[in-house]
């Protein structure tokens, strides 16, 4: 007899969707401008950042509707380059 195991990585979900961790690195001369940038979405951002060499990687937990808010905003704060990462919350905390 075989058994066989599907592993998922657990999920949280609200009335605004599934929890995500969203994460960007950018180099530190750019902080300000990305913290800016998050301060003017609709809803509210505590980031937390963490200090590499020569990077700054900023993760904030969100609703994954409002994904595309927070990727526009960049973009229209001149941050287009920038590399936003999504993932499930909780495996987004089991990677640190």
């Amino acid at each position: 007899m075989s058994d066989s195991f599907e592993f998922a990585t657990p999920a949280l979900f609200g009335t605004e969707g599934e929890l995500v961790l969203l994460r960007a690195a950018v180099d530190p001369r750019f902080l300000e401008e990305l913290l800016d940038a998050l301060a003017q979405l609709d809803f509210p951002v505590n980031p937390e950042l963490h200090h590499r060499l020569g990077q700054v990687v900023v993760e904030f937990p969100a609703y994954d509707r409002h994904v595309e808010e927070v990727g526009k905003i960049l973009r229209d704060s001149g941050l287009d380059g920038l590399i936003l990462q999504v993932c499930g919350v909780l495996a987004g905390n089991a990677a640190n």
